[in-house]
C-alpha cells in the first residue's frame, strides 16, 4: 500500500513539473534554428550587390546577428552580398516576385519606378551627410517613402556610402571640361546621365559586379562611386586618375516586398525596425568612419593620382551644373528641389 501511494505521489509531482516547465517556455523560441519547424521560422532572405567589407556589407551582417539574437532564432537573416544571389539588375524583379524578402538597392536604382527619388541624385544637392539624413525625414522625404507602396515595396531606412568620387584612366579631372568626351560609367538614372552629358561625357549605364570588366576592357574610361565601393572591387587598381570630388550622395534604401510585411507579425515588424533603427544609426557612423580610411589607404600607397577639389573649384562645378536642376523641375516638378536644406537655408 505505502509502495502504490509512494508511485502516485511521484507520478503526480513529475506531471506538476511538466505542466510548470511547458508553461514558462511556452513564449520562448528554441536558440538552435534547427529545433523550429519551416512553420514556426520566419525566414528573410537580404539580398545586395557590394562587398561584406563595405558599410552596407558590414550592416547587413550586424543586423542580422541582431535579429537573430533578439529573436532567439525565431526570426533569421540569410545576408547573400557581391550579387551571389541576384545581379544589380535582378534583385528588384526578385524583390517584387517575392523571391527574396529584402534588399538595399542605391537610390539611383529606384528611379526608373519613382523618378521623383533622382533629386537624391543632383550634383552639390548635399553638403554632408547630416544634410540628406534632415531631407529624408523631412515631410517631402516621407512622400518620396510612401509614393514606393504603389509598388509593393516598403522602406524601412536609408544607409549611407558616402559621397562619390571621380576616377578615368584618361587625365586628371580638375574641371568639368575635363570630363569632356570620357566614357564614364553610371548607375541606371535620367539626372546621372543628364549630369555627364552636358559637360559633354558619355554616361555609360553598366551594372556594378561588372564594372571592374568594363574598365579592364576599355570600354569605358571612368566611373563615379564612393571611396569604399572603388576599393572593395579594386576599381582604383585599373585607374590613373581619382578626383575627391564629393559631387553627390549614394545612399542605399532599405526595402522589403510590401506583402511580405503586412504578412509578418506584430511583434516582429517592431523587432526589425527597431534594430534597423539602432543598425542605421551605426551604419552612418561606419560609413564616415570608413570613408576616411580608404582615403588615407589611397593616399599612401600612392598607386594613384589623387586631386582634391577646393571649396572654390566645388561652387564652379556646382555652378556648371546647374542645367542638370532645370532638367529635373521640368521633368518632375520644383517641389523636392526647393526642399532641400540648401535652399531651405536661404529663407
Amino acid at each position: 500500500m505505502w509502495s502504490n501511494r509512494f508511485t502516485r505521489s511521484f507520478v503526480s509531482v513529475l506531471i506538476f513539473i511538466t505542466i510548470l516547465l511547458v508553461s514558462c517556455q511556452e513564449d520562448v523560441y528554441p536558440t538552435d534554428n534547427e529545433q523550429l519547424s519551416h512553420e514556426e521560422q520566419i525566414v528573410i532572405r537580404f539580398s545586395h550587390v557590394v562587398g561584406e567589407n563595405t558599410p552596407k556589407g558590414m550592416a547587413a551582417v550586424k543586423f542580422a546577428e541582431l535579429i537573430k539574437e533578439r529573436s532567439n532564432g525565431h526570426v533569421e537573416i540569410q545576408v547573400f552580398p557581391n550579387g551571389v544571389l541576384y545581379k544589380d539588375g535582378e534583385e528588384m524583379n526578385a524583390l517584387l516576385r517575392g523571391d527574396i524578402q529584402m534588399i538595399a538597392p542605391a537610390i539611383s536604382k529606384i528611379t526608373t519606378l519613382v523618378p521623383e527619388w533622382s533629386v537624391m541624385d543632383l550634383p552639390y544637392a548635399f553638403k554632408n551627410a547630416d544634410e540628406v539624413h534632415t531631407y529624408v525625414n523631412s515631410d517631402v522625404g516621407q512622400s518620396l517613402m510612401t509614393k514606393l507602396n504603389a509598388h509593393n515595396l516598403f522602406s524601412m531606412g536609408v544607409w549611407d556610402s558616402g559621397f562619390k568620387q571621380l576616377s578615368n584612366s584618361i587625365r586628371p579631372i580638375e574641371t568639368v571640361q575635363d570630363l569632356n568626351g570620357l566614357r564614364m560609367r553610371i548607375m541606371p538614372s535620367d539626372v546621372l546621365s543628364e549630369q555627364f552629358s552636358i559637360v559633354g561625357a558619355y554616361p555609360k549605364r553598366i551594372d556594378f559586379n561588372t564594372v571592374f570588366h568594363q574598365l579592364q576592357r576599355g570600354n569605358v574610361d571612368g566611373q563615379e562611386n564612393t571611396l569604399t565601393n572603388i576599393t572593395s572591387k579594386n576599381l582604383h587598381s585599373l585607374q590613373d586618375y581619382l578626383t575627391i570630388s564629393n559631387h553627390g550622395y549614394l545612399g542605399y534604401l532599405l526595402l522589403m516586398n510590401h506583402e511580405f510585411w503586412n504578412s509578418l507579425p506584430e511583434d516582429v515588424q517592431i523587432l526589425l525596425i527597431e534594430t534597423l533603427k539602432e543598425v542605421q544609426e551605426w551604419e552612418w557612423q561606419l560609413a564616415e568612419n570608413l570613408t576616411a580610411e580608404r582615403l588615407e589607404e589611397m593616399e599612401a600607397c600612392d598607386c594613384i593620382k589623387i586631386y582634391n577639389l577646393s571649396d572654390e573649384e566645388k561652387e564652379e562645378w556646382e555652378s556648371a551644373f546647374e542645367p542638370v536642376y532645370r532638367y529635373y523641375a521640368e521633368n518632375y516638378g520644383k517641389k523636392y528641389i526647393q526642399a532641400l536644406p540648401k535652399n531651405q537655408s536661404q529663407h
